[in-house]
């Protein structure tokens, strides 16, 4: 399997280049988000767990987060081509421990695309989808908050994998399908 780690600020554009991905490359979308939302949903021991953390609005340890991953990729068929990790890991631990974690099953994380965008445009994007959208999070303090986390807790994941030599910059500016284009230009080397 190759996995591919998409990783960027808030408003980069990430949710939206991991379906291009996906329908491309034929890979499987892995939202750490969306698992746990679906776990607890589940009812599941693990899914009580997980809303343990949640329903108090705290962060969900990194081990109950990777015995998660580690549990819903051991569910996914033979042929799967690899993943597209959108929102994990966020940490330079989570980036250790999934690194582990792959090492375990045979796999290997190919790169971190990182998707670079200028502060300012972020803010610019999140404003407006939250206009769009209605999400509460999208107001200028949250979204200011959530840039200081990023660069304290996710930048140093790019700082990982730069020096695992798994690492691609993306320009993260201009149309979709332009973004997109550099993507491939990078997995098209990977795939080919």
């Amino acid at each position: 399997m190759l996995n591919i780690i998409l990783c960027g600020a808030p408003g980069s554009g990430k949710g939206t280049q991991s379906d291009k991905i996906v329908e491309k490359y034929g890979l499987t979308h892995l939202s750490t988000g969306e698992l746990m939302r679906s776990e607890v949903a589940s009812g599941s021991e693990l899914g009580k767990l997980i809303f343990s953390y949640t329903g108090r609005g705290l962060l969900v340890p990194d081990e109950v987060t990777l015995r998660m991953l580690e549990a819903y990729i051991e569910t996914l068929p033979a042929d799967t081509k690899g993943l597209v990790f959108d929102g994990f890991p966020r940490t330079e631990n989570q980036a250790v421990e999934l690194e582990k974690l792959m090492e375990r099953r045979g796999d290997k994380t190919a790169l971190l695309l990182d998707i670079h965008v200028p502060e300012q445009e972020v803010i610019t994007r999140l404003l407006e989808r939250g206009k769009v959208s209605g999400r509460a999070d999208d107001n200028l303090e949250t979204i200011k908050e959530r840039l200081v986390v990023y660069h304290r807790q996710t930048e140093p994941v790019a700082s990982h994998y730069k020096a695992l030599a798994k690492y691609e910059a993306v320009d993260g500016m201009g149309a979709i399908d332009q973004i997109f284009h550099r993507i491939e230009q990078v997995l098209d080397k990977i795939y080919a």
